[in-house]
């Protein structure tokens, strides 16, 4: 009850103030994480180290600052999501090249969109069902407290975008393709795994890293094209996203290709800008021996 108190009485009525005025309390914000109590510090400074090993301090300080910055406005970014337009939603949220996926929309395929924590995923989700031809879901980790997850997936859901969890994802993959329904699937698998049995490992920013791999099994599983999509900010509150095939034949890949080829896309774009990752995330919380093949 107090969640849905918060969410209908601060954060909802807060989202209806311009974006103008959502970023200047963004930086009041960014003054109280930041600069005060000083949020995850300690977990960011050694991912950016560790990722970015050869870096002098003033750099990794200097992406650490535009990092929290970032973060803040994703904050009240994902509050404006709570009523946001499909109009403005739309103006501000656009895909490169859309007809990569709705090739196979005409073709009667469904596809898997591998993505990640990187600049703002939750316009994705809110907008997925209207980027492309195919029904939208978004594939995601449940949220400790329930009462904010399913108050929050009203709004995620309300354009047409469905959203679903590990525990029943295997059935969804099922009923789908058992319909025919061209589906695209939003999977973002730059987190930790939620278990490390039998763990698939690469050499990630320059550590060894545990890989989500429901991407790759449900693409062979099922022989669904795997596309790659990085979000760019062009400034702040507009994206635009590209899509860049991974492949359209998985079963003709060895195992790990596919989940290769996304690290490593993955791995360019955040090397490239790094601030707009999620550093703040403990990625790496497993410890696991890894030997590169």
């Amino acid at each position: 009850m107090l969640t849905k108190i918060a969410v209908y009485c601060l954060l909802y009525p807060l989202s209806l103030l311009p974006m103008a005025i959502l970023y200047g309390v963004a930086k009041i914000i960014y003054l109280v994480l930041y600069q005060l109590i000083r949020y995850r510090i300690n977990v960011t400074r050694t991912n950016l180290k560790n990722s970015f090993p050869t870096f002098s301090r003033s750099k990794l300080k200097q992406i650490e600052k535009a990092y929290y910055v970032h973060l803040c406005n994703l904050f009240v970014e994902g509050v404006k999501m709570l009523s946001i337009s499909r109009k403005e939603l739309m103006k501000r949220y656009r895909c490169k090249n859309p007809e990569l996926v709705n090739q196979y929309f005409e073709q009667k395929k469904s596809v898997i969109l591998m993505s990640s924590h990187y600049n703002n995923w939750e316009w994705m989700v809110l907008s997925l069902a209207m980027q492309f031809k195919h029904h939208g879901i978004g594939v995601g980790k449940e949220n400790s407290n329930k009462s904010f997850e399913k108050t929050i997936n009203l709004f995620r859901t309300r354009y047409g975008t469905e959203v679903v969890f590990a525990k029943t994802i295997r059935d969804v993959f099922q009923q789908y393709d058992n319909q025919q329904k061209p589906t695209a699937y939003m999977m973002l698998s730059d987190q930790a795994p939620g278990s490390v049995k039998n763990p698939f490992m690469v050499n990630f920013l320059h550590q060894p890293s545990d890989m989500i791999f429901g991407g790759e099994y449900f693409a062979a599983k099922y022989d669904y094209p795997v596309l790659y999509y990085v979000v760019k900010q062009k400034k702040r509150g507009f994206y635009e996203f590209k899509l860049e095939l991974i492949t359209d034949n998985p079963t003709l890949t060895s195992y790990g290709d596919i989940t290769k080829k996304y690290t490593q896309l993955l791995e360019r774009d955040i090397t490239n800008e790094p601030a707009y990752w999620l550093w703040s995330h403990k990625r790496w919380k497993h410890t696991i021996n890894y030997i590169e093949n």
